[in-house]
């Protein structure tokens, strides 16, 4: 089941909360009991993997950016 992130705007409080991808946007009162809250963007990637840096070079030939 997945994790979304939110935030009390009244106390500024962030917290979790597993629910199933269909109640993702309903509201979540915050652990204090406020009921001021939005959901964040999370940018989780899915595969639990950090990310890879980009390869570096031009390829080709001979792998520099002589080729045209």
């Amino acid at each position: 089941m997945p994790t979304y992130e939110f935030r009390c705007k009244a106390c500024g409080a962030t917290f979790d909360v597993k629910r199933s991808m269909s109640e993702a946007s309903d509201p979540a009162p915050c652990p204090q009991g406020h009921d001021d809250t939005v959901k964040l963007l999370s940018m989780v990637g899915l595969s639990g993997k950090a990310a890879q840096p980009a390869p570096q070079g031009g390829g080709g030939c001979c792998g520099g950016g002589c080729c045209s």
